[in-house]
């Protein structure tokens, strides 16, 4: 195998099905060259890195090759703000377990779960706007439901003012837009473009912070602002914002992803579709099946080894550069049975769809239920639903893979 894989991991003409590179990628589990990143594709390898804490995610410990062509696809990683998802402990387990506090266990644990009723509405209403825009022979689902849906939750679960939730749909779309990669776009223009938008963002919250600290309210956004007891203390301002950020930009691309590679997997499994519309209840295994068959983070670049370790045989030193490919380990052999079959009712299903170890996915519970009850209303409302572009044209970006838009015709909306 050659850097020349790498390229096409990446490279846009193979992103509707990166799948037979990845088989061909996992007969080396382990691949260098001479100035590339360390590439780890097989599942026990990936599993056992995500918890190893010799591995960093902490941009201060990489030293990059500018030719490292995973790199390259992830756009720019600059738009997300310096969190915990980019720390390593103990800086990082003090700024999660505060933000966990009003998320979800031990202190929250019915967070998530009080939300379903709300989500349910959300989801109802732009269901209600696609058959009230009465035409049915041609619906984006992306942009006109996947995409609003989590940013709408999001800014409910932070209490944003709901006259204000215009405003961060439209944050959202610029910074989300930076994370593409674009050829045809002026990369000084993209790059202003998203850097407004990240302070205009910065300076709604901290004022939103301010006037939560005043009258606070039941929101996590409140619960964050006010001070807290304990050994971890409370968040300055500015780590509010970049937590609040992160949850708004990252919570939003992965959950736009989830949702649309769901419902493009049922399209191409009609039998499983119908199963979902008779028994609403199957959207549990399916998600999960889908995390696994097509996750929305495709692999995890840029974390750096602090010291050498020993993977599948091979050394990697101290400094290296080390890309997890998440959406390959999924697809194992030596791990799943039938590893490329869409199958809801496979027993054993330890993904690593939402990653693993301290940097799993903090959203995780919000984006399952998310999904399920989005792909579970979708299979009930639309009528016949059928694909009109098969593969639908995809985002540019090789790390958050999804369909950027996804055609479809169904014969009506059921109320």
């Amino acid at each position: 195998m050659s850097r020349a894989m790498l390229r096409q991991i990446v490279d846009y003409a193979n992103r509707a099905d990166p799948y037979p590179l990845y088989e061909e990628l996992r007969k080396t589990p382990v691949f260098h060259d001479e100035d590339g990143p360390y590439v780890v594709s097989t599942y026990h390898e990936i599993q056992s890195l995500l918890h190893d804490p010799r591995i960093s995610s902490d941009p201060r410990n990489l030293t990059l090759s500018a030719s490292d062509p995973l790199v390259s696809g992830e756009g720019d990683e600059s738009a997300l703000p310096p969190v915990f998802l980019r720390l390593d402990p103990p800086d990082h387990d003090r700024l999660r377990r505060i933000t966990n506090r009003p998320f979800g266990p031990p202190h929250s644990p019915h967070r998530v779960n009080d939300m379903r009723g709300e989500l349910a509405g959300i989801v109802s209403g732009l269901i209600d706007g696609i058959a009230a825009a009465g035409s049915p022979e041609r619906i984006d689902l992306v942009e006109q439901f996947s995409y609003p849906f989590p940013v709408t939750v999001i800014c409910r679960l932070l209490g944003v003012p709901h006259e204000d939730e215009p405003r961060f749909h439209g944050w959202a779309d610029t910074i989300a837009a930076s994370l593409d990669p674009d050829p045809d776009a002026d990369p000084a223009e993209k790059s202003k473009g998203a850097a407004d938008a990240q302070v205009e963002l910065g300076m709604y919250l901290a004022g939103l912070v301010e006037e939560r600290r005043k009258n606070p309210g039941e929101d996590m956004l409140s619960q964050l602002a006010v001070p807290a007891e304990g050994p971890d203390g409370s968040m300055s301002t500015v780590e509010i914002i970049s937590t609040a950020a992160l949850l708004l930009i990252a919570g939003h691309e992965t959950t736009v992803n989830l949702i649309t590679n769901g419902m493009l997997t049922l399209l191409r499994h009609p039998e499983v579709l119908q199963r979902l519309r008779e028994d609403p209840r199957l959207s549990v295994p399916i998600v999960e099946e889908l995390l696994r068959y097509e996750p929305p983070v495709q692999l995890l670049p840029r974390r750096s080894t602090l010291t050498d370790i020993e993977v599948a045989g091979v050394n990697i030193p101290k400094g290296a550069t080390v890309s997890l490919i998440l959406a390959s380990g999924n697809r194992d052999p030596r791990r799943f049975e039938h590893p490329d079959r869409f199958d809801p009712d496979r027993g054993d299903i330890q993904h690593l769809g939402l990653g693993s170890g301290i940097h799993s996915c903090f959203g995780a519970p919000l984006a399952r239920l998310e999904a399920q009850l989005a792909l579970s209303e979708l299979a009930r409302r639309l009528e016949n639903p059928r694909l009109l572009e098969d593969p639908p044209p995809y985002r540019q970006n090789a790390v958050l893979r999804g369909p950027r838009h996804l055609p479809v015709a169904c014969d009506g909306v059921r109320p």
